[in-house]
Formats: C-alpha cells, structure tokens, sequence
C-alpha cells in the first residue's frame, strides 16, 4: 500500500508540472506554425528554477529557453516538456544535445512526436536520462491537433465555421447576412482568425459583401492570417478589399486552368495567383489542401456560402465544424442555409460528429464538432 501512494504522490507532481508546461505552452497558439506548441518547467529539488515555451518557427525551443532561464541550477533537474524533445537537426539544433550538455537526469514528456524524424526519448536514455512520457497525453494530443495532422499527413487541420439563425438561414430571403450572431460570437471568430494560418472564402462572397478578412480584437495586438479566395475562373474585381490591404498577410487567389490568363496577370499585381486542379467546374479541395501543406499552412478556417461549405464536406476535408446559432428567425423559403449542394435522400446517410461540445457565447449558442 504505501508503494502505491508513493506512486500516486509521484504521478500527482509529474500532473501538477506537465500541466503548467501545456499552460506555457498555449502563449504561443498561433505563433509557432509549421512546428508545434511546447512548453518546459525544469524542477530541481522540488523547486522550479527555469521555464519556457517555443514562440516562434525558427527560434529556441522551449528546452532551450528553459535551460538558460534556469542557468547553473539545471545539474540533476528534471524538466517537464510537453512534447518528446526533436533529435534532428532543422531550424534550430537538437534540444536533445542541449538536454545532455545541461545535465538534466530526467525527462518528463506528455507525448511522443509523430514527426518520424524525432528519436528523443532513445537518444536520451542512451545517455542515461531517465524518460517518462504519456502525462497528460490527452492534453497535450488536444493542444497540438493541428500539428499532429500536419506532421503526419502533409495536409492542414481544416475548420468550418459558419454562423446563422435558429431557423437554420444563413441569410435573409434577400441575401443580407450583417449581422446574424452577437458582436460575442464576431469576437471569438476574430480570436480564431488570430490563431490559424489561413482563411479561405468563396468568389461568391468577395462579389456580395466585400470583405477584408483582417483581424480585429479588443486589444489591437491580432495578426492577419493569410487570405485565400477560391476563384475558378477569376471573376474577382481589382477593385476588392480583400486585394488592396494594407495587410503584412499575404492574399492568394485560386483558380482553375480555365481562368483567363491575361486576368491572372492583373490579379498577380495585386496577390498571389495558385492555379488549382478542377472537379465539376469548381476548386478541387484535395488538390488545393495538398498544394496549401506544400506551402507549409497548417491550419485553415472556412468562411465560406453554402455551397462553399457543401463542397468542403463533400470533398473530406473538414476536421471540425463551428456553428454559431443565433436566437433569431429569419423564415423565407428561398433563404439560404448553411449547406448547400445536393444534400442526402435518407437521414440515415447524414454526415455525423463526435466530440460535441455546445457552448453559451452571449445570447448565442456555439456548437462545435468533429466530422466522422
């Protein structure tokens, strides 16, 4: 029995600092993209004496930060890291070197990296590092979703957030849409935009509203994601907001090999230009998801019309759902709602979700889920 309760005592504090590590961690949501979120506490004599988390693609990982934070006192520490230490070379050089040359005698890590190139664990106890991992792995797998798809599939992490009123309409029967929900909800979508790498919405949206797609939060300190505007057959005014920004987030404007070319060199005065793989006579989301992990964006929000978001499901590439739903009615046959395209012919072929959470936001209701 008392073996036991030691055990738990153990497993308590190794949960108590993994958690403040995760908790580092997350100043960085929407920083560090391509690489992941992580977090390091180094601990010597049950006293914290360094911290530190990874703030940016191409800077110090948080062990690195760590150890310098923690100076002369990192002989015989331990530290907690929310992801297993990288072994390889990249941007930056290996924590795991740095790890031995601290003297460390212990490390605590959340989870493995799927990146197949990260050995740390091995390398660590080959110099005789003790190594424990799987604390708080649900957490740790929850913070850094985006990456874990990313890293092991090439592909961004893709959410689909639409807003509309309790009568399931998107717009009025007129096609006026500002605004559906709360300036709640409009916040937490621009707290979204702050976090991913990318934005897309459809040319149907650019030609009736005319967006900028910038972020705009309370404190003034959000950034841009990059903008990209699904355009077969570049139909997109020169005149738009959305290509005349005063923005440090680039604008990418996808088409099809149908797209007229001397438009194509007007809008590249203006923005990027990716010419796209057609399928019945629209953007191929595959060929477009494939061709956005190329270019090393992770994470995609959709801020498209039903049939932007009927083509996004249909197609598979949908990881998570956001239905913000206002208490309001809107009526009107001919008003749209959220999903369009052809639709199923039975409710037993309905796409479903799992993982639901359903959340107050001001006088709205946010319904969050991820597709089968």
């Amino acid at each position: 029995m008392t073996k036991i309760l030691i055990l738990n005592h153990t497993k308590d504090i190794d949960e108590k600092f993994m958690r403040l590590a995760i908790d580092l961690a997350k100043k960085a949501k929407g920083r560090t993209s391509p690489n992941p979120m992580v977090g390091a506490v180094i601990i010597r004599d049950n006293e914290i004496v360094g911290t530190g988390y990874h703030q940016k693609a191409g800077t110090p990982h948080a062990e690195v930060h760590a150890i310098t934070n923690a100076g002369d006192k990192t002989q015989n520490a331990t530290i907690y890291v929310s992801l297993e230490p990288c072994s390889h070379h990249g941007r930056t050089g290996p924590c795991t070197e740095a790890i031995i040359k601290a003297g460390i005698s212990r490390v605590v890590m959340a989870m493995s990296d799927p990146n197949p190139r990260v050995d740390g664990k091995a390398i660590l106890e080959s110099h005789g590092i003790q190594v424990t991992t799987g604390i708080l792995e649900g957490e740790a797998r929850k913070l850094n979703e985006v990456f874990i798809k990313y890293i092991t599939t090439g592909l961004p992490f893709v959410i689909l957030k639409t807003a509309m009123s309790l009568d399931g309409k998107i717009a009025t029967h007129s096609g006026k849409s500002k605004w559906i929900t709360s300036e709640d909800s409009r916040r937490i979508v621009h707290q979204i935009r702050n976090e991913v790498d990318a934005i897309i919405i459809g040319i149907g949206t650019v030609i009736k509203d005319d967006p900028s797609l910038t972020t705009r939060l309370p404190d003034g300190n959000g950034r841009d994601a990059i903008r990209i505007v699904l355009d077969s057959h570049a139909r997109i005014p020169l005149n738009s907001k959305i290509l005349n920004l005063n923005s440090k987030a680039r604008t990418i404007v996808a088409v099809t090999s149908s797209a007229p070319e001397d438009k194509i060199i007007q809008i590249k005065q203006k923005a990027e230009v990716l010419v796209v793989s057609e399928q019945n006579g629209r953007i191929d989301f595959q060929d477009l998801m494939k061709k956005l992990g190329q270019m090393e964006i992770t994470s995609v929000l959709i801020e498209g019309g039903s049939e932007v978001n009927a083509s996004a499901i249909k197609s598979g590439i949908v990881d998570r759902i956001m239905f913000f739903i206002a208490p309001k009615l809107f009526g009107g046959i001919e008003a749209l709602g959220p999903i369009g395209g052809d639709g199923i012919d039975d409710p037993s072929e309905a796409i479903k979700l799992k993982d639901i959470s359903v959340t107050q936001v001001g006088e709205d209701i946010l319904v969050t889920g991820t597709l089968l």
